[in-house]
């Protein structure tokens, strides 16, 4: 096992380490969330958005793997709030899954917030928004993050050639993409919602995938509670962020000391790296026919993420990325 941890951190450490030496470079990060039915994604596009206006991240899409009406304003809600409207969004068009936030808190902010983008067939669909920016990019230079369903990801390795580019799906992500984090999965065994949800596309995915992958797992934002001091900030005033923790931390009990933070943490690593945090575990997921996965100890282009910085201390950087205002410009 020692020697596939060095193999898999080798593999991906010009990918994900970085040194204090050096000068930041941005990550050229591509979203892809289910943007609710959990609100753990707002805390994740709130990250993105921080991370970027420190120049840490340069947004390249944001996109939806649910298609419920309004996903894509919802989006652009976020995207505009942090004074970046015109950031490439997609949709869906095909088979996909159509669940949103059972706390209508979208509801909240489609009333209150502007918002260029009104429906979802005001964009395109999300594989072909992803197939005009990979192209678009350097070779080897594409990180993605996927914090919902993994139904877009399996719809692009099965794209075909197009105006864009020559190549088919699996050959574009190689050639493009360095980098797949991935909020999914429990290790080193179990259910878990992103993965269950469209099981077929996660079997797929997780076996075609051309390039390393990073999980964080569901045990991994389960211990790192988000939200409390956001909404105790009186300082932060209109701020549609505070309007979806304000609304949905009070509806469920579990919630009283803050909301899990499952996509925040993958955001985290794909834009700043794992190692000041998190430990890998390297290997390769399986996916049952159910959803349900386990582990395979054996392989080094996957690992799943393992404590190393304190939970509480990971906690408290996440709480303060998802109070950051936008940038007066």
């Amino acid at each position: 096992m020692k020697y596939g941890i060095i193999l898999f951190c080798l593999c991906i450490f010009s990918v994900v380490a970085k040194s204090s030496a050096q000068t930041i470079k941005p990550v050229n990060i591509i979203f892809d969330s289910d943007m609710g039915p959990d609100y753990d994604d707002v805390g994740a596009i709130t990250i993105l958005h921080a991370l970027a206006d420190k120049g840490e991240a340069n947004i390249l899409a944001t996109v939806a793997s649910t298609k419920y009406e309004g996903v894509a304003a919802v989006l652009n809600i976020f995207n505009t709030y942090f004074n970046r409207p015109d950031i490439p969004i997609g949709v869906p068009k095909g088979n996909a899954l159509e669940l949103r936030d059972w706390q209508h808190w979208t509801d909240t902010l489609l009333v209150k917030y502007p918002h260029r983008i009104k429906i979802n067939d005001e964009v395109p669909d999300a594989v072909k928004v992803y197939r005009e920016v990979l192209a678009s990019q350097p070779d080897n230079s594409v990180t993605i993050v996927t914090v919902g369903f993994l139904t877009n990801l399996f719809n692009l390795l099965n794209s075909t050639t197009d105006e864009y580019s020559p190549l088919d799906g699996k050959l574009l992500v190689k050639k493009k993409v360095k980098l797949l984090v991935c909020m999914g999965g429990k290790f080193p065994s179990g259910y878990e919602f992103n993965v269950m949800k469209d099981a077929i596309a996660s079997q797929n995915v997780y076996h075609s995938w051309p390039t390393p992958i990073i999980f964080s797992g569901f045990e991994i934002g389960a211990r790192v509670l988000a939200g409390l001091p956001l909404i105790h900030n009186e300082t932060i005033k209109n701020d549609p962020v505070k309007d979806v923790f304000q609304i949905s931390i009070p509806k469920a009990k579990e919630d009283s000391l803050g909301r899990k933070s499952w996509d925040e943490t993958a955001v985290l690593v794909a834009i700043k790296g794992y190692s000041s945090y998190y430990t890998l575990h390297p290997g390769r997921i399986k996916v049952a026919d159910d959803g349900s996965n386990t582990w395979d100890n054996n392989g080094k282009e996957q690992a799943y993420l393992v404590e190393k910085m304190d939970c509480k201390k990971v906690q408290d950087i996440i709480n303060e990325l998802i109070m950051h205002q936008p940038v007066k410009k």
